[in-house]
């Protein structure tokens, strides 16, 4: 096999890059990326990188976000030129506005193949714009000394890790995000990339933690924690004395301060009237009446950043690294007052505890009745609010779940209780795009560290249509332990709840909002080779979510408009 320069360059940056912490690479096929994709496979077979094949770009970046979500370390995904570059743009914007470490690998054409109309060739560099903290056109590999050419992109693993998670040149230190990292190379791309390149696995660099602002406890404060806020919004919470609007997607929705019904308190006078000072964590995103609170200007806003965007609704919002409460006495009449409101709110969905005497009575209308009302409960069709407590009963601390950016998530933020579970959701643009892609990642990633437990994904039937082709699984990959949730009401019925609604004529709100659509699910799941179940009682729910599947699965749950 004659020595290749570029297949040289690829074997020292892959090398490089996990000796800087990169664990998993997702690919996918092409011919300009094929000497970084056979130096991806050699380092899987040695058993240094984790490598994930996917057909789709698309798909292949929102599994390397899902991926970096769970780990909370960098995911390398590597596309070929051309279009395939741009299909990692949503995964991009959304990794940015996260604050997901993603490195984006894109294979190019030399400097003079390119704007010259050569075939498979666009304007790469600087592709991704704003959605990046560092956007790198390496230099191409050239005919040189056996060993020279690695040399050429020597050194770019680290400077792209440590902007990708914010240690240093992205720009936003301690944030993490995404990068770009344009590789162009010439023929022959592919071939003997020389010596053996010596591997050795090596950490993530350490980022630094801001010196945490002291927060004074007089003003009268609640905290926010929106998606991505995890423990640091619980924890303050309970250290300041301060109850606690925690949507559903935040992974802070636990503990004794959290506030139930809170859309209803904050139009409150008495309570949401009386807020003078608002701690937000991560990115709130599920209601009006939160994002109204925190426009007010007669507020104060202290935001801990997490995503590319500082949070500033109001024009005077106060951007911090981390946050600490000073010392003093809690509020007990200010947090016994939300505490008071709050037990009043919680919502009960509870499937009703069996008459026991009526059962067993010698009063045969007695009996009847009873078992009347015990079938009915069983019989009893899934509506909204069952289908998301179902699924948040049956999902426990060593388990995963995922919300899909659909009306479901919404009904969760309403009802549901406090509970400590790992749960994500691409709320830093809070599109559809991706949704099982990113589950899947998610899943894999909880699977590499060896735990138990299942990925559960809770979407709805747009969602799931928009991102079917994550459905398509290598048979010589390890399986994610998986299982989609569908809520199939045959199309956008979130829009029945936004203002085009009220305003639109009912043929153009059904066809340009509404999309309905009429695919079955089971097909398509037998299609790709999922699992498939469908379930309309609540029993029937309630077993499926417990009984674990030998593949992924696909649950169907059809829900009336």
């Amino acid at each position: 096999m004659t020595a290749s320069p570029a297949a040289e360059a690829a074997a020292g940056l892959l090398a490089e890059l996990v000796g800087s912490g990169l664990r998993d690479l997702v690919l996918s096929p092409g011919s300009r990326s094929q000497a970084l994709a056979l130096a991806a496979m050699d380092l899987s077979r040695r058993g240094v990188l984790r490598v994930h094949v996917r057909v789709d770009e698309r798909v292949a970046a929102f599994t390397a976000l899902g991926l970096a979500r769970e780990s909370g370390l960098p995911v390398a995904v590597l596309c070929t030129s051309g279009t395939a570059a741009g299909n990692l743009l949503p995964a991009a914007m959304e990794a940015f506005h996260a604050g997901v470490p993603l490195l984006l690998l894109t294979a190019d054409r030399p400097p003079e193949l390119r704007g010259v109309g050569a075939n498979q060739a666009t304007i790469q560099p600087g592709l991704f714009g704003s959605f990046v903290r560092l956007a790198v056109d390496a230099p191409v590999p050239g005919p040189a000394a056996p060993g020279a050419a690695a040399a050429v992109w020597s050194g770019l693993a680290a400077q792209v890790v440590a902007a990708a998670t914010g240690v240093e040149g992205s720009g936003l230190p301690g944030i993490a995000g995404p990068v770009q990292l344009n590789l162009p190379t010439r023929e022959p791309l592919s071939g003997d990339p020389g010596a053996d390149v010596a591997v050795e696995p090596g950490a993530a660099p350490v980022v630094p933690v801001p010196e945490p602002v002291a927060l004074e406890r007089g003003p009268r404060t609640i905290v926010i924690a929106g998606a991505d806020a995890g423990p640091d919004a619980e924890e303050l919470s309970h250290r300041g004395g301060w109850p606690m609007i925690a949507e559903i997607v935040s992974g802070a929705r636990y503990g004794r301060l959290v506030v139930h019904g809170y859309r209803r308190l904050l139009g409150d006078d008495a309570l949401g009237g009386r807020i003078e000072r608002v701690v937000v964590f991560g990115h709130p995103t599920l209601s009006r009446e939160v994002a109204a609170l925190l426009a007010r200007s007669d507020l104060e806003v202290v935001a801990v950043r997490r995503g590319g965007q500082d949070l500033n609704l109001n024009g005077r919002t106060r951007a911090v690294g981390s946050v600490t409460v000073a010392a003093g006495p809690v509020d007990r009449q200010w947090l016994g007052a939300w505490m008071n409101a709050s037990a009043a709110a919680v919502v009960d969905l509870s499937a009703p505890a069996p008459d026991h005497d009526g059962l067993s009575s010698e009063d045969k209308a007695a009996r009847l009745s009873a078992v009347r009302a015990e079938l009915d409960a069983v019989r009893r069709r899934v509506d909204r609010e069952i289908l998301v407590d179902a699924v948040w009963r049956a999902t426990w601390p060593h388990d995963r779940l995922v919300f899909g950016s659909s009306r479901l998530v919404r009904v969760a933020d309403e009802v549901l209780g406090g509970k400590k579970v790992p749960v994500h959701a691409n709320r830093g643009l809070a599109g559809i795009d991706g949704t099982v892609a990113t589950a899947i990642g998610v899943a894999l990633a909880s699977q590499a560290a060896g735990a138990a437990g299942v990925t559960r994904a809770l979407l709805g039937d747009l969602a799931l249509l928009h991102d079917v082709g994550a459905l398509l699984l290598p048979a010589d990959e390890p399986p994610p332990r998986i299982q989609v949730v569908v809520g199939n009401d045959g199309g956008g019925t979130i829009f029945d709840g936004l203002e085009v609604a009220a305003s639109a004529p009912t043929a153009d709100l059904d066809r340009a909002f509404y999309t309905p659509q009429a695919v079955d699910l089971a097909q398509v799941a037998a299609a790709y080779g999922w699992e498939f179940t469908r379930v309309t009682t609540r029993s029937a729910l309630e077993q499926a979510l417990t009984s674990p599947p030998a593949k992924p699965q696909i649950i169907e749950v059809p829900l009336e408009r």
